[in-house]
């Protein structure tokens, strides 16, 4: 085997690799039909048919019903929009925690703050990275009345469990389904078993409008809610006969037609993006399989659940390696593939919670006095994911459309090419000590 890149050889990989996503052609035709229009949005805040917005978000909700099962579709303008949404419709407000995990975009919790809610962090699995339900039920105080999930990299969280501890304590549940489109749990589609499920469009998700959401819930009075703070609610609740305006203050989350016109397009493609993404999956864990290194702990899938695979995260054994992990992934960015160390800083280690900033400068909604707890966002509340974001998670976004095994052929062959001159690695590692 050639020398490594990063000590001079030749780079696995010379080529770049194809930009994501591709658009396709009904969302090329469905585009031209809204620009022929002239309508580009549909939304008005008033009473009528305009407040729910134009004829292609009717119809991307209509489709995304169809397609999980669901009674009721809001698309907004962003995922972390959809999560305002979802916690304005629970209800959530000043004095309330919910329960988050910290190893997730840091809209999962910002969402919260912005009903002046209180997150509350748990720890996440060691090996599958979701919200633990033990380290769930651990944080529940009298204050609890809510816990969002993230169903992280692809693959959903351990739901039965969550469930049991959220009807136990009568607390509302979020599922945050921006990286998991179309994944199983157990037979029933992720965001179909909480109350509320959120999903994303952001540029670079499985399906796309290049920025964009939805809210998904089969209860009538959360998607009002969230159509009111989608569309300005408050010019709007007594036109229609709201008589709980609790959360309903509205915000500007109106999804365009051009947006909603990409995203039925985008949306009719999940089942063949998922797959694509699945089948190069399965050809990667089988080359790392082939290659068995014991430096790569590879990702177990959840009993009873599918994976798709937004994200391919691996437990990296500096130990084992004898090389750690900086200087791994030093040599793979060097091969010329991706890949990315410690996927995000647990969310309470960031500056806002640190300082306990979030409106104003008198510290609200952490020292409000309709709160009646004390946070803790010390170092050390998440130990495993702590670990993970400093010590053990490499992770790879190969495995996406549109490209083809050979590309990732590439990656495993640096894999192969790297774990196997770990020796020379180390020497190269102790020579810059």
């Amino acid at each position: 085997m050639s020398q490594l890149a990063l000590l001079g050889g030749p780079k696995t990989r010379t080529e770049p690799y194809p930009p994501h996503p591709v658009i396709g052609a009904e969302e090329r035709e469905l585009v031209g039909q809204v620009l022929d229009s002239g309508l580009l949005s549909g939304f008005i805040a008033t009473a009528g048919e305009v407040f729910l917005g134009g004829p292609m978000v009717r119809k991307l909700e209509a489709d995304v019903c169809d397609y999980i099962g669901v009674k009721h579709c809001v698309a907004v303008n962003s995922a972390t929009a959809g999560l305002h949404c979802a916690c304005a419709a629970l209800g959530l407000g000043p004095g309330d925690e919910v329960i988050v995990p910290p190893y997730t975009m840091s809209a999962s919790a910002t969402a919260i703050l912005m009903t002046n809610a209180i997150p509350v962090f748990a720890d996440i699995e060691p090996d599958m990275f979701c919200i633990d339900p033990e380290s769930i039920r651990a944080k529940i105080t009298e204050r609890t009345k809510a816990i969002v999930v993230v169903h992280l990299y692809g693959m959903a969280a351990d739901m039965d469990a969550i469930m049991a501890i959220a009807r136990e304590h009568g607390l509302g549940v979020i599922e945050d389904c921006a990286q998991a489109p179309g994944a199983h749990y157990k037979g029933k589609r992720v965001g179909t078993i909480g109350d509320l499920g959120v999903f994303s469009f952001n540029q670079h998700k499985t399906v796309t409008t290049g920025e964009g959401g939805l809210v998904v819930t089969n209860n009538e009075d959360y998607a009002v809610t969230a159509q009111l703070v989608r569309n300005h609610g408050e010019v709007i609740v007594d036109k229609m006969g709201v008589e709980n305006i609790v959360d309903t203050l509205g915000w500007n989350y109106r999804m365009t037609e051009l947006e909603a016109a990409v995203g039925i397009g985008q949306w009719h493609r999940l089942d063949e993006l998922t797959e694509h993404r699945v089948r190069l999956f399965r050809r990667l864990e089988q080359r790392l399989v082939e290659i068995g290194s014991p430096a790569l702990k590879l990702p177990p899938v959840r009993e009873g659940c599918d994976h798709v695979y937004f994200l391919y995260a691996m437990r990296y054994d500096a130990e084992a390696a004898g090389v750690s992990r900086a200087t791994f992934v030093e040599a793979m960015l060097a091969e010329g593939v991706p890949m990315g160390a410690g996927y995000v800083r647990p969310i309470y280690l960031e500056p806002a919670y640190q300082r306990l900033i979030g409106y104003g400068e008198q510290g609200c909604p952490f020292k409000c006095p309709l709160y009646t707890g004390t946070v803790d966002y010390s170092k050390g509340i998440c130990p495993t994911c702590e670990r993970l974001y400093e010590e053990e998670l490499v992770s790879t976004a190969i495995c996406r459309y549109p490209l083809s095994e050979a590309d990732v052929d590439d990656v495993a062959d640096a894999f192969a090419k790297v774990l196997g001159a770990l020796p020379e690695l180390a020497a190269y590692e102790a020579s810059k000590a």
